[in-house]
């Protein structure tokens, strides 16, 4: 072949090359797939975990026991846990995996089943095409074991979160009648507390609520207090110059009720002081007064309720109150007195219980609940 006829040839080939690569950079539509791609997002405490996996259908197909769908053993390979693409799986926070820790990320999930065990593996290499290449010693940063339980019926392969509680929960693969469930759970305390301090630095640092509810989610888990106390006095006092201070009984008895888990008594009783001066409505002046009870202080909650019912009189549960703090204070015939003139504006489903309570305090035997 001459110089000007291989020249002519070599043309015709990069000519059809860009054609191959032009026709094949161009293929936009949205064309329906078998295995349909499925992306879920799940929160546990404040930690998001998300799952993206492509679902194959089983159609008709033994599909657990066949090597051409799930490989066996690692043999050749792990398999991608779908169809497709390597499932990922991706953790906003730090989490354990079966009681081991796995750093927030995103990770390749992969199983390699082993007879009635399946090997689980977490893959730092998170962009791969399947489990093709896959290097289980370098690749992986976490690997656990479990077993699979049986489950309801599943035509197509999904993932289901299970069995919720506040720190955990169990993610299961389902396909056909089996499930292959982990566990993953989170340090509750460290990872809320760490996402408040981050989104506090926020546009929540001018949101009384914000810093409110963050002293109070601590209070109700008994942790992280002493910051907690400073949140408090955030909400009530505002920031630098006392920018978006916003005192209010909301806050006012957060600060209130730790320092009492604290037992800072001084602190406490000025607490209180600034609480029941301020404007309530029954509602509030209702949650305050209970906690007033339970903290000895009957005194200061008749003052709060009396202070309250000029402005909305006959309101029965806080004449219940007002009742309870008198027999507290030894004197239970104002105390039942106060109950006989409520009965009138009590509910109906409340008088079986206002009657019991109204023995107890005649019986001197009535305790507040939670005591």
């Amino acid at each position: 072949m001459n110089q000007k006829l291989r020249n002519c040839v070599l043309l015709i080939a990069m000519l059809l090359g860009v054609q191959r690569m032009t026709y094949a950079q161009f293929h936009t539509l949205k064309i329906p797939q078998a295995s349909n791609f499925v992306t879920e997002t799940q929160t546990l405490g404040v930690t998001d975990i998300t799952i993206t996996y492509h679902s194959p259908a089983a159609r008709g197909r033994e599909v657990w026991n066949n090597p051409n769908i799930i490989p066996q053993n690692g043999e050749p390979i792990a398999w991608r846990a779908g169809a497709n693409m390597n499932t990922t799986i991706s953790f906003s926070t730090d989490v354990m995996i079966e009681g081991q820790p796995l750093s927030a990320g995103t990770y390749g999930f992969h199983i390699i089943p082993r007879e009635d065990k399946y090997e689980l593996l977490f893959a730092h290499a998170s962009e791969q095409w399947g489990s093709y290449y896959l290097d289980v010693e370098n690749d992986v940063s976490l690997k656990v074991e479990v077993s699979s339980e049986e489950a309801p019926y599943s035509e197509k392969l999904d993932y289901e979160f299970l069995s919720w509680q506040e720190n955990e929960v169990i993610i299961g693969l389902e396909w056909t009648d089996k499930r292959i469930p982990f566990k993953v759970s989170v340090d509750l305390n460290e990872t809320v507390i760490t996402s408040f301090r981050r989104e506090l630095r926020g546009l929540n640092t001018y949101r009384w609520e914000a810093w409110n509810d963050a002293a109070r989610w601590c209070l109700n888990h008994d942790t992280n207090l002493e910051e907690a106390l400073e949140w408090a006095n955030r909400s009530i006092n505002g920031g630098s110059n006392g920018f978006a201070a916003n005192r209010n009984a909301s806050n006012l008895q957060t600060k209130a009720e730790i320092l009492a888990q604290l037992d800072r008594k001084t602190e406490l009783k000025q607490t209180i002081q600034e609480a029941i001066a301020t404007d309530m409505d029954p509602g509030q002046t209702n949650y305050f007064s209970i906690f007033l009870l339970k903290t000895g202080n009957y005194e200061d909650a008749i003052t709060l309720l009396n202070r309250t019912l000029k402005n909305h009189p006959d309101t029965w549960f806080l004449e219940l109150n007002k009742g309870i703090g008198y027999y507290f204070l030894d004197k239970k015939s104002t105390a039942l007195k106060l109950l006989k003139q409520l009965k009138p504006n009590a509910p109906e489903y409340f008088a079986e219980r206002l009657g019991q309570i109204e023995s107890e305090i005649q019986n001197g035997t009535y305790k507040l609940p939670g005591t």
